[in-house]
């Protein structure tokens, strides 16, 4: 059985009619070494990652980001770990 926890938020579009679903999946039981699954939208951005390039990403976006200013509203929630 997989521990598979899915982390998710929607992120408003650009034409603030529509959003985009960003997800991470996180499972430790995976035999590859990419334990990290990130997903942007229905199209093509995925990527699978090592827990070291996840930390990397992780910080780099974190710096860069908030160079762009005062975080939006729609982030200050909580993101609830689910299974599915």
């Amino acid at each position: 059985m997989t521990t598979s926890t899915f982390y998710r938020l929607r992120a408003p579009a650009t034409d603030g009619a529509s959003s985009t679903a960003v997800s991470v999946r996180v499972d430790p039981e995976r035999p590859d070494p990419y334990p990290v699954y990130l997903a942007v939208g229905g199209g093509r951005r995925r990527m699978s990652l090592t827990p070291d390039e996840a930390w990397a990403l992780w910080r780099c976006l974190s710096e860069a980001v908030a160079a762009l200013g005062t975080p939006p509203d729609y982030i200050r929630t909580d993101i609830r770990p689910a299974r599915r």
